[in-house]
């Protein structure tokens, strides 16, 4: 089976995969040490509506916590890529705007079927 017959078949079970080519270092912390893993190749596994991260390869170490562990940097939240063929589908089916289509997205995270759902019960 070819990629992008894969990807399809995800999109139809409501997974939705994104490679994150731009990851630097992973920092796993805990109490007592943490883990750096750095050029890692990360993936954000998207399935209906949990997030969830894969890290894979890279090179592991680990070291005692550093100072200020115990209190994180406060983590800014993005909202999810939403590809214009997903809005246009949805504005398509729900018979509304590409902008009201983009909100309904964006407040489903991405998930076609509930965006549509929603616009079509409302």
């Amino acid at each position: 089976m070819d990629s992008r017959r894969a990807r399809r078949m995800m999109n139809q079970m409501g997974m939705k995969m994104d490679e994150l080519g731009d990851i630097k270092r992973v920092i796993l912390q805990s109490d007592k040490r943490e883990i750096v893993i750095e050029g890692p190749q990360v993936t954000s596994i998207n399935v209906q509506g949990t997030k969830m991260y894969q890290v894979a390869g890279g090179r592991e170490s680990e070291r005692k916590p550093t100072q200020g562990a115990a209190s994180p940097a406060p983590v800014e939240e993005t909202l999810p890529e939403i590809p214009e063929e997903d809005i246009l589908l949805v504005a398509q089916q729900a018979n509304v705007s590409i902008d009201v289509a983009r909100k309904a997205l964006e407040d489903n995270d991405g998930d076609l079927a509930q965006a549509i759902i929603k616009l079509q019960t409302r």
